[in-house]
């Protein structure tokens, strides 16, 4: 048995650590049941839980949240549009956000995949500076899709 204050009591009999607890006015609690003989510990259970739960939501809001934005195409678009969207895409992979470039076909358009993929070739090269591609450009029914992570710098 472990007591209030950290401190090992060695093998206590059940009603013993129970009066020892009682007198703490705190809870036993078995914290290694399967341990030979099984260990308890004398603390608070409701003060031990919120610590826990606080230390989760903490840990939560520490985590990076990575966003993932799509820019959409279509094989006719004209260059002055896709300047537009590398722009856009380019900026998000600044701030740290993944950036999922779609190529949608319409009508026969499906039937010249070849268009699409140098439209995805073209947008991956201009962005290979601040980006890596993480998905490579595979065919998803009726589009075309690439996916571009933010590149690891390591300006520490």
């Amino acid at each position: 048995m472990i007591g209030a204050d950290g401190e090992n009591h060695g093998v206590v009999s059940l009603s013993e650590a129970q009066r020892l607890a009682e007198e703490a006015q705190l809870d036993l609690v078995e914290v290694a049941p399967n341990a030979t003989p099984p260990v308890c510990r004398i603390m608070d259970l409701g003060k031990f839980i919120y610590q826990r739960k606080k230390k989760e939501r903490d840990a939560r809001k520490a985590q990076a949240k990575i966003e993932v934005k799509e820019i959409r195409l279509r094989p006719k678009t004209s260059e002055h549009h896709l300047q537009f969207k590398v722009r856009d895409a380019r900026r998000w992979l600044e701030k740290g956000n993944k950036v999922k470039v779609r190529i949608q076909f319409r009508g026969r358009e499906i039937h010249y995949p070849e268009i699409a993929m140098e439209s995805l070739r073209e947008v991956a090269e201009e962005l290979s500076d601040v980006s890596i591609v993480e998905y490579q450009p595979s065919r998803e029914g009726r589009s075309m899709l690439m996916i571009l992570a933010p590149e690891k710098s390591d300006k520490k």
